[in-house]
């Protein structure tokens, strides 16, 4: 890990940079704001527990929102290779860490993500990466479903997408209607997976099988 101006830590990749920590204006503004929030309901931000939290808060903020640094066509971009594999490449149990759009509040689970290549395949790493890039930003679970599909879609142009995530909303387990075991299920598919139903279940049947 490197630093280099305004505070920002920066991890070379190939093809990508990802950053990790802050910009040191933004997390200056950031913390006067969350401190105005919190004499609005009452606190005291110059006690001693709370003295330091603007600023670890507005770090915090920048790091559960730092996908928007990052551009995910460039992640799978950054390691596509020709080969000639026509079965279907899974993988599963990705964990993700969100924030909903709504209440600014975290959701969280699980993403299963599967292609089918058409001429390109690529990092393994490369999925994952693609998931947490959209997930830290701020989200709805429909959204980011789609949206992991098309980046994946747009650039190995597969002959067939598949993304399920499985959720846990803590907007409705700790305010609202306090429902502490839902999950919300989405999912989204293109090519193989929409037209052949056999295709479709068979990931299904994966993604809910436990392999390993």
């Amino acid at each position: 890990m490197e630093l280099i101006n305004n505070g920002q830590a920066i991890d070379p990749e190939q093809g990508y940079t990802r950053i990790d920590h802050w910009n040191d204006a933004t997390t200056e503004e950031l913390a006067n704001n969350y401190m105005n929030i919190l004499k609005k309901i009452g606190e005291d931000p110059e006690r001693e527990g709370l003295s330091e939290t603007p600023v670890r808060v507005a770090k915090a903020i920048q790091f559960l929102t730092q996908g928007y640094n990052t551009d995910p066509f460039d992640i799978i971009r950054s390691a596509m290779f020709e080969e000639d594999y026509n079965e279907m490449v899974i993988v599963k149990d990705i964990d993700l860490f969100s924030m909903c759009e709504h209440h600014l509040i975290p959701f969280f689970g699980k993403a299963h993500v599967a292609y089918i290549p058409n001429r390109y395949i690529t990092g393994i790493s490369k999925i994952a990466r693609v998931v947490e890039a959209y997930a830290r930003r701020l989200q709805v679970q429909e959204r980011l479903t789609v949206q992991i599909r098309d980046c994946i879609e747009g650039t190995l142009n597969p002959k067939g997408m598949a993304v399920v995530i499985e959720a846990h909303h803590l907007c409705m387990m700790m305010r609202g209607i306090q429902k502490q075991n839902s999950v919300t299920t989405t999912s989204a598919f293109t090519g193989i997976f929409l037209k052949q139903q056999e295709t479709r279940e068979e990931f299904i049947h994966i993604i809910g099988s436990n392999l390993h």
